[in-house]
């Protein structure tokens, strides 16, 4: 689909499974420098039920590449998902978004007549721990090349051991959707490494805090939390359990930053909630 910028028009991939003709839909919005396939399992077990859409944000995956960098932030991508729910011809949504796909689910979820009716935000929240923002600093932009796809399996897997647990298939799968093979057969992360200049421009000098945002969401929310995650802290997660939205609040006991949803339990807690509808 085409979207508009400041900058001008940029296309926007997307993903669909189930019933094209169901109304019931449910969008799935991935992390900073990940891409839609991160919903593959998700999405199987979800389109029995729903029309499940997940999209590339703009600079990863399949979507372009925007012509001005600082354009990747939290507005440009909730305008582009305006976009995509006026695209796909619903009224209302229910929404699943890991990191920063959860924080852009909370932008259009507080907005007045959101379509979002039912909100997963994944070990995100409307406190951003600034430590976290300074680990994922060291690689988010860089552009290595690898050898092999076992090299670039071994890298993804460095910089993504929060995610916890996964057997060598899942890894592989967590790499071969993030990873391109460049013309002389060595392989490259599959994302704009500019999208990187915002985020260190930016930078707070402490934590980062969306708390008018979290305040203005009303539909019925879960918080999932990696019990061991380092951008959304217990504390944090204890507040949004009282504020807001109210949320329910579960923690995946062994992982950190963030569960992928690839697991049986965490599909299964997220089926749940969604469906309770």
């Amino acid at each position: 689909m085409q979207c508009a910028s400041p900058r001008g028009l940029h296309r926007i991939s997307y993903l669909e499974w189930g019933d094209p003709g169901n109304d019931r839909v449910l969008i799935c919005a991935h992390g900073l420098t990940r891409c839609a396939r991160d919903f593959d399992t998700l999405a199987a077990a979800m389109q029995d039920r729903y029309r499940v859409v997940c999209p590339d944000v703009a600079g990863r995956g399949g979507s372009d590449w925007l012509i001005d960098p600082m354009l990747y932030q939290l507005p440009q991508y909730l305008s582009d998902m305006v976009t995509l729910i006026a695209r796909l011809d619903v009224e209302a949504v229910h929404w699943v978004g890991t990191s920063m796909g959860g924080l852009i689910g909370m932008a259009l979820a507080a907005q007045p007549n959101t379509p979002v009716r039912r909100f997963v935000i994944n070990d995100a929240g409307p406190v951003i721990a600034k430590v976290s923002l300074e680990r994922i600093a060291t690689y988010v932009g860089i552009a290595p090349t690898f050898p092999s796809i076992d090299a670039a399996d071994q890298y993804v897997r460095a910089i993504s051991t929060t995610f916890g647990p996964h057997s060598h298939a899942q890894w592989r799968f967590l790499t071969e959707v993030v990873v391109r093979r460049n013309d002389d057969g060595s392989w490259r992360m599959h994302y704009d490494p500019k999208l990187a200049e915002p985020f260190r421009a930016l930078m707070p000098e402490k934590d980062l805090e969306l708390w008018p945002l979290w305040d203005a969401v009303r539909c019925p929310t879960l918080a999932l939390r990696g019990a061991l995650s380092d951008l959304l802290t217990k504390e944090t997660c204890a507040q949004m359990a009282e504020r807001g939205p109210k949320a329910k609040v579960v923690e995946i006991p062994g992982v950190g930053h963030a569960p992928t949803l690839m697991h049986a339990d965490q599909v299964a807690i997220v089926r749940e909630f969604l469906l309770a509808a």
